[in-house]
């Protein structure tokens, strides 16, 4: 009964251990954002866009990407979200993907990795300054990544 409950525990305790040690890195100027373990492994790798405009954001709609070390500050199932991109088509469900990480980037509430409706815009600059990935990527991502997991997002050169 004692090894069973073991067992039970610390399967229940895996994902935390997975997660446990893990950050993501962003390389804006490669375009591609890693998960690194506490071994320094990369365990994920995935292309991403980022911010329209070159350099560190440093106010709301210049649409660049903040450089720097943050935190996660809350994820969120973001399936049902809706965003009107102002193209005739009107608010759309599910333009952020299934998920979205919302970073505490001071000075900025808005700004996340997440999925996007538009796949063909990864490895391209055309957020307003978030990190996006393709819906099955952040999907992958998802169960590596916890609240306060550091995010380290580099700058273009």
């Amino acid at each position: 009964m004692i090894k069973k409950s073991l067992l039970i525990a610390s399967l229940l305790m895996l994902p935390a251990l997975i997660q446990a040690g893990n950050h993501i890195v962003i390389s804006k100027q490669k375009m591609e954002l890693y998960v690194i373990n506490e071994r320094q492994d990369t365990i994920f790798q995935c292309p991403i866009s980022c911010g329209i405009n070159l350099g560190n954001k440093t106010r709301a709609g210049d649409h660049k990407t903040p450089e720097g070390k943050f935190r996660i500050k809350m994820m969120y199932n973001s399936s049902t979200w809706k965003y009107d991109f102002k193209d005739g088509k009107g608010p759309r469900v599910g333009a952020y993907g299934p998920y979205f990480f919302r970073l505490d980037v001071p000075g900025f509430n808005d700004i996340g990795i997440h999925g996007t409706i538009f796949p063909e815009s990864i490895g391209t600059r055309s957020s307003r300054g978030c990190i996006r990935l393709r819906n099955e990527d952040i999907s992958k991502l998802y169960p590596l990544c916890r609240t306060g997991m550091t995010v380290i997002i580099g700058p273009e050169r």
